[in-house]
């Protein structure tokens, strides 16, 4: 057997029981909108002039675009469609944006950890490090909105080998780290059972627009058809679709105006649809189908 994490064994989606999400329906849809603060003149983030020593002004001011303004539009685009937000959140823009968190707040948009900054990832911390960064992360979040977050997205979706056991122990009920599925996993920690929320992977606009240089038409096609395939297969099992976008990508004014065919999408096929946030999608997963006391061994199917 080659090496593996231990955490979950292998599954076929098409051995699962069925179910089915609130009101009857068979697809629950959730919108992830990362809210993200970076250092200026040092620090990891993604680079719009890679290359570029710090400090890099037209790196950092890309990225605080979406604080200013791109996540505002974005605000006033789901006010317009009446869809909730799954707010994935470094804990740094409390200081640095309180405004903008204000906002979510208002809407009740869930607010999930995406620890401090996205100039750190929890890879390559050591663990008294990271189990602080947890906490501080953590204690901030339940002081500003009066509970702590039911979930966690490590920044840069780059978790260390311990991160969902450290998660467990300090009382996460999910995380989005592991993109694996498109229904719910129950996962082994050393702290007990974590679950993996489906996370998109591919309908994200970091991967899609910055990596691989797609245009924002060719992002609104890939959710819409994305949507419309998994309409279809839900009809036989109950799925999970996730759209990841991040304030200063999609909320560039070019991109919001080709997401709206996206929210134009969505809209027409309500009355089929569960709209969610992943905490919400966690819960009722979770109802279903509790934690289990134990977990196959490594090889065997579940």
């Amino acid at each position: 057997m080659l090496p593996s994490h231990n955490r979950f064994a292998y599954s076929p989606i098409t051995a699962r029981p069925d179910f089915t999400w609130p009101g009857g329906k068979r697809l629950a849809v959730y919108v992830a909108l990362c809210v993200e603060h970076f250092s200026y003149g040092s620090g990891l983030g993604l680079a719009y002039s890679p290359g570029l020593s710090h400090p890099n002004s037209y790196n950092w001011g890309w990225r605080e675009y979406g604080n200013r303004v791109g996540g505002w539009r974005l605000i006033e685009l789901f006010e317009e469609y009446g869809l909730p937000l799954t707010v994935l959140l470094n804990s740094a823009c409390y200081d640095h944006c309180p405004e903008l968190i204000a906002a979510h707040r208002r809407r009740g948009d869930e607010i999930v950890a995406h620890g401090r900054t996205n100039s750190e990832h929890p890879n390559g911390m050591d663990e008294a490090t990271e189990r602080a960064a947890i906490a501080e992360v953590t204690a901030r979040i339940r002081k500003e909105e009066g509970a702590p977050p039911a979930g966690w997205m490590s920044p840069g979706a780059h978790p260390s080998a311990r991160t969902e056991d450290l998660l467990a122990a300090a009382g996460y009920g999910y995380t989005l780290d592991w993109p694996i599925d498109d229904q719910p996993v129950w996962m082994r920690t050393a702290a007990g059972p974590l679950l993996a929320m489906p996370y998109p992977h591919e309908v994200n606009d970091v991967p899609m627009v910055v990596l691989h240089d797609g245009t924002a038409t060719a992002f609104a096609d890939m959710a819409i058809d994305n949507l419309e395939e998994m309409l279809a297969q839900s009809e036989r099992q109950p799925l999970v679709f996730g759209i990841t976008i991040h304030t200063f990508i999609v909320g560039q004014p070019f991109r919001i105006r080709q997401f709206r065919r996206v929210m134009e999408a969505l809209a027409r096929h309500r009355e089929r649809i569960w709209f969610t946030t992943a905490g919400g999608c966690a819960r009722h997963y979770a109802s279903l189908f509790p934690a289990p006391e134990t977990f196959p061994v490594q090889g065997s199917q579940t």
